[in-house]
């Protein structure tokens, strides 16, 4: 039965493209991504015909020529005669090195700053923000160039810890030194090693391979233990005492196995003009991980402390109410809480740590802004493919971190049902 007030329908037509609200909305999108692409494609012929009015194409094959420059500091096997591209490679090795090690330190820095702040001591909790205060208004560079200074300046030479009595000593039973040429630390060498597989980018230790299946194996095996006791707990409301069972997976299998590969530390030892052995850990490296830690520290502590004061104050005093002591109710109550607030803005710190690692030039630490963005560029000239290169890089490092610690944040975050 048809509707006696129902008009006939109307066509489609080219002005409801505006005046329609059901396809203004699509209207406006499409006309936005043809002036977006017409203005990326005017960028492109504008590139593409200033570099033939300089007789230039755009092209990476300097990345297979010969770099002819040398590294510091190397993770992996270089020489001035590789190519350019493995001189990149070292450099992103170094960005990856130094930022690994900035927001480990950073992260263990932030979280005790942050837990200290919180602290009923006056007087600790007032250093605390003097440190937050302190490191987070003032840029970065500048706390970087601080530190090379005071390891320059402040640290002694070799020849001073020549002699029957020398003006320095070492540290740490005689095993460590630092000088104004650079840390001196002992390194690790295995008397019964199971060698190395020669692979083009880099030698893969199979002493490093069995190390790393160990840890993930124990780590394995001591999540399956802290499983079984939190069935036994939700069965019986007992949990069983794990501790002890926990450090035996954890640290025996791993020490077994240093021992059967009879590892020894190699200590630095002073030659003629500075010290051999052992692993030269160059001032810049220092420099640039002491700077981003703290400064990076001071935020991460901001962020610690936001987390811990947005968890209820009901919730500490229903564990001091069971009998739980501070420390143990921060570690099972309020952090496991504080963590989905305190992990999203994390990465970005994690990010911005990483980026700023870019600074590394001002100390002359060969990072992938050194090598690909500076040596690189100026001899070959290639000036848009290595800042594209470097560009492309800086993503997808990004992205693969902020890929894993989303993986984290989902694993910590509250489930609903």
């Amino acid at each position: 039965m048809s509707n006696a007030h129902d008009g006939p329908e109307r066509g489609f037509r080219l002005s409801d493209l505006i005046y329609d609200t059901r396809y203004r909305s699509l209207t406006i999108q499409i006309v936005t991504l043809i002036l977006v692409m017409l203005g990326v494609l005017w960028l492109v012929d504008n590139v593409i015909a200033n570099f033939a009015l300089l007789g230039k194409d755009f092209n990476f094959s300097f990345l297979g020529q010969r770099a002819g420059y040398d590294i510091a500091q190397t993770l992996i096997p270089y020489s001035n005669d590789d190519t350019h591209a493995r001189a990149a490679l070292v450099g992103l090795l170094n960005t990856l090195w130094v930022s690994f090690l900035g927001c480990v330190a950073a992260t263990i820095l932030g979280v005790v700053a942050g837990i200290l702040r919180l602290s009923k001591n006056w007087l600790i909790s007032r250093l605390m923000t003097i440190y937050v205060e302190a490191f987070r208004n003032v840029p970065v560079l500048l706390w970087i160039l601080v530190a090379v200074a005071v390891l320059t300046e402040l640290t002694p030479s070799p020849a001073a810890y020549r002699g029957e009595h020398p003006a320095a000593s070492m540290l740490l039973f005689d095993t460590v030194a630092f000088t104004n040429r650079g840390t001196h630390i002992p390194g690790v060498e295995f008397s019964r090693g199971l060698g190395v597989i020669d692979t083009p980018l880099a030698p893969i230790s199979l002493n490093f391979l069995a190390f790393a299946a160990v840890v993930l194996l124990s780590l394995w095996a001591n999540r399956k233990l802290r499983a079984h006791a939190a069935r036994v707990q939700s069965a019986t409301g007992l949990r069983p005492a794990t501790w002890w069972k926990s450090a035996l997976i954890l640290f025996v299998p791993a020490i077994v196995l240093l021992a059967a590969l009879g590892i020894t530390l190699n200590p630095p030892v002073l030659e003629r003009f500075n010290f051999t052995g052992g692993v030269d850990v160059s001032n810049a490296l220092v420099a640039l991980w002491l700077g981003l830690t703290l400064y990076t520290g001071a935020f991460i502590a901001e962020i610690v402390r936001a987390g811990i004061m947005s968890v209820s104050r009901g919730q500490s005093e229903a564990a001091f109410a069971l009998g739980l002591r501070p420390n143990r109710t921060m570690k099972l109550v309020i952090l496991p809480q504080a963590l989905r607030v305190i992990v999203p803005p994390l990465i970005s710190q994690y990010l911005n740590l990483t980026k700023n690692s870019s600074l590394a030039i001002a100390v002359g630490y060969m990072d992938l802004r050194g090598t690909l963005g500076g040596i690189t560029m100026n001899q070959t000239g290639r000036e848009i493919e290595a800042i594209l290169l470097m560009m492309l890089i800086y993503l997808a490092v990004s992205l693969a971190i902020s890929g894993v610690m989303n993986l984290y944040n989902r694993s910590v975050k509250l489930k609903e049902r």
